[in-house]
């Protein structure tokens, strides 16, 4: 099946389910999953749906297996793109290893500059969570150190554990409500690969819009 017969595979499906209006409620969880392609309950099924969608959008996954090894091979991607300064915002995982690299590193407190964040070769950020469904990673301005520090540099580097996998949008939408309950973050978006355009003569362009590189590691 090729991208525009699955394109109006899921309209179809979609087009099964009636529509709600603000007044009828919103869409319950089941029949937002009823709409959507399944995803198996198996965390190593959920894993290797979110490697092959990941792979498919141009994103690059490393697993990596404790922190040692994440500073190594970060080093290692450091020296093969030949990084002079990157980005990130104090989080638990991504400031260290940001400060592993032996670069300048810029922290997004509030007021930093942007126009020096737009010097950078790397953003360094953590997620809320991995969707398996989509192969899209879930950030907002708390997980990943505000707006910009995502979009600037044209290298986004995500530090993630692998528990923040999860099968499906709905599921990641709950997690939401869960985690930051009435206070949301100025921003929630879901990054599903590198940036992207094809409007021109129909030529995939990456880096249109934001960062060319999307890399995940998996802790």
């Amino acid at each position: 099946m090729n991208e525009r017969e699955n394109i109006f595979k899921r309209i179809r499906e979609a087009l099964k389910a009636p529509a709600h209006s603000l007044a009828g409620g919103l869409p319950t969880v089941a029949e937002q999953r009823g709409v959507m392609p399944a995803v198996s309950s198996e965390h190593e099924a959920q894993m290797a749906l979110f490697h092959a969608n990941s792979a498919e959008l141009r994103a690059h996954i490393v697993l990596v297996a404790d922190m040692r090894d994440l500073e190594t091979k970060m080093a290692a991607l450091r020296d093969e793109e030949g990084w002079k300064k990157v980005a990130a915002h104090v989080g638990d995982l991504s400031i260290t290893t940001a400060q592993s690299l032996g670069l300048p590193v810029l922290i997004t407190h509030p007021g930093f500059d942007k126009e020096e964040l737009a010097t950078c070769d790397a953003g360094i950020t953590e997620c809320d969570a991995l969707v398996a469904q989509t192969g899209s990673v879930l950030v907002t301005s708390r997980s990943a150190g505000g707006r910009a520090l995502s979009c600037l540099p044209p290298h986004h580097v995500i530090i993630a554990r692998r528990e923040q996998l999860v099968a499906d949008l709905p599921t990641a939408f709950e997690q939401l409500v869960q985690k930051y309950g009435g206070n949301y973050p100025s921003m929630i978006s879901f990054i599903t690969g590198p940036s992207r355009t094809g409007d021109i003569e129909r030529i995939l362009v990456l880096g249109a819009h934001g960062p060319k590189h999307l890399t995940i590691f998996m802790v």
